[in-house]
């Protein structure tokens, strides 16, 4: 692959030109202005709906996300809501007993499992990451086999992310889910579906549902570099057997991701998907972040109390998502380490729980959480 052209990247987005150094992309990207014009032409010449006859863009999840056929996809006002539509759909499907295996990850992949198993008589299990590095506590990782040992006969959902939003970690999910579906055909598991969270990964590396064997799948454009949108994945014998309609009462819609497609998903937003670029630069996004996590890990970085989340490795296992905290002798709050960026004025970070509360509740943490940047392509 040749070298990425910096300079015609950032003048793709128009929000650049400030000179402001957008350091938590992972809060939302910037919006390329292919975009931003893609939307202004939906609603000056063509403000239809999706259904009508008219040009548009709409399999551009297809693409996206490898579906095998763009009746599995579709979109929604955010990934939350969308987890939350797949959830409620899935009432009839779900038995008493059947286990639901979730993460202490982003909490739109876990509140609907924890709302449907309470709804329905499931049982929660929790896939908890451990510290893989000396002298820090913080160094979470998730093993495959700690996973594989929550299986059951009565597994019935696996909910994982791709990439996570506050370590940085880019897991293998084709090779997890295989180890998961062998595991649950050894202990007779009869209906196993896995939800996959792909809002931190799409930024970063191509999806491929087809490729990984998952059922659904969601991740937000607005990471991506478009609007204030989401798009789903379900795969069709899901939205043939396991999900019931959640849309008016008239309409048809056995294997149509309508299902869940609740009303209008905001169409010139749509529209605005049919510009999105996910070329392969992991490789660039090394030198972004390699630079960031040297000075974090140094020496003396560490012995001021720095600790690093997820694992220090500076490679493809993870994306230029970075979160830490200073703690020890002369500890210093989250909130008042982003406080000295904001006097700077021209750089942003942010601090908090970023939705990954379960992270928190794990680590033993202040309520305020950790800071994290993320160091977009565009910067």
């Amino acid at each position: 692959m040749g070298g990425l052209d910096i300079a015609k990247v950032r003048a793709s987005f128009p929000s650049l030109r400030t000179g402001y150094i957008f350091g938590d992309n992972a809060g939302g990207s910037q919006t390329a202005q292919q975009v931003i014009d893609n939307i202004v032409d939906y609603l000056s010449n063509t403000n239809v709906q999706l259904g009508a006859d008219y040009s548009m863009a709409s399999t551009a999840a297809a693409v996206l996300f490898n579906a095998a056929s763009v009746d599995e996809v579709g979109y929604g006002p955010s990934s939350t809501m969308l987890f939350e539509n797949i959830a409620r759909a899935l009432d009839q499907d779900i038995q008493t007993g059947d286990e639901f295996i979730i993460t202490g990850e982003h909490e739109a992949n876990n509140g609907p499992w924890k709302r449907l198993a309470e709804r329905r008589g499931a049982v929660l299990k929790y896939w908890l990451p451990i510290a893989v590095e000396e002298g820090n506590p913080y160094s979470l990782s998730y093993k495959t086999e700690d996973l594989l040992s929550l299986v059951s006969s009565r597994t019935r959902i696996v909910a994982i992310t791709g990439c996570s939003n506050i370590l940085g970690t880019v897991y293998p999910i084709q090779d997890i889910v295989a180890a998961l579906r062998q595991r649950a055909k050894q202990v007779g598991a009869l209906k196993v579906e896995v939800s996959v969270d792909c809002v931190a990964y799409a930024p970063h590396r191509r999806i491929d549902v087809q490729k990984w064997d998952i059922d659904y799948c969601v991740f937000a454009m607005y990471k991506v570099y478009g609007a204030h949108n989401a798009a789903f994945y379900i795969r069709t014998t899901a939205l043939q057997s396991s999900l019931k309609s959640l849309s008016h009462h008239f309409l048809v819609l056995d294997n149509h991701p309508m299902k869940i497609q609740v009303g209008g998903p905001g169409y010139e937003l749509v529209h605005g998907a049919s510009w999105s670029s996910f070329a392969a630069i992991a490789e660039h996004e090394q030198s972004l972040v390699r630079t960031l996590l040297s000075f974090l890990t140094d020496k003396q970085q560490y012995d001021r109390g720095v600790r690093l989340f997820g694992t220090s490795a500076i490679d493809l296992s993870r994306v230029p998502t970075v979160s830490f905290v200073v703690v020890g002798q002369r500890a210093i709050k989250s909130k008042d380490v982003v406080a000295e960026f904001d006097k700077e004025g021209n750089i942003g970070i942010r601090y908090g729980h970023f939705y990954a509360y379960s992270l928190i509740s794990n680590a033993k943490l202040d309520p305020a959480g950790w800071c994290r940047t993320h160091l977009s392509r565009p910067l």
